[in-house]
């Protein structure tokens, strides 16, 4: 079963490529960023200028001519569809309660300067504690709960400058 994936050139032209395609395709490495690549009966020459492996961003010269080329596989398409990002800064502006419960702890106070993962309450649900984390590096703008205070699910709880 072949692969396929969604490249945007410039953020203007999207098209798909098969992982068939792609070793089928007549490249060969130069140099460690340096490439010669025949397509349709074309001589070209390529460099991979910059590289981001963790956001699948990167600027390719091609022929003197920059490219900035995003790619994605199919787990990266059903995890946008889902809302999600891989490898993203995180923009996460408010924590709501994930399910309904019973605050018993909050760690944090307003204006506090809070890193990714640190601990920020204590929502105990179904007899189990479970810890809520930071999920970005940030200020706690607000904190909309009390201690002993019980929640729905999707309940604000804790807000980012």
């Amino acid at each position: 079963m072949s692969t396929t994936y969604k490249v945007k050139v410039n953020k203007d032209f999207e098209f798909t490529i098969s992982d068939t395609d792609s070793s089928n395709a007549d490249i060969v490495n130069t140099s460690e960023s340096q490439f010669h690549l025949l397509h349709n009966n074309q001589s070209h020459d390529a460099e991979i200028v910059t590289s981001d492996f963790n956001t699948k961003k990167y600027t390719v010269k091609v022929n003197a001519n920059t490219y900035h080329v995003d790619i994605a596989n199919p787990l990266d398409g059903m995890i946008s569809e889902m809302g999600f990002s891989i490898g993203a800064s995180k923009q996460v502006n408010s924590i709501k309660s994930p399910m309904p419960g019973l605050i018993i702890d909050i760690q944090v106070e307003v204006g506090q300067t809070v890193k990714e993962d640190d601990y920020l309450l204590v929502l105990e649900a179904m007899k189990m504690e479970n810890i809520i984390t930071s999920p970005r590096e940030g200020v706690i703008k607000s904190i909309a709960v009390t201690t002993g205070e019980a929640v729905d699910k999707g309940k604000l709880l804790i807000e980012f400058e």
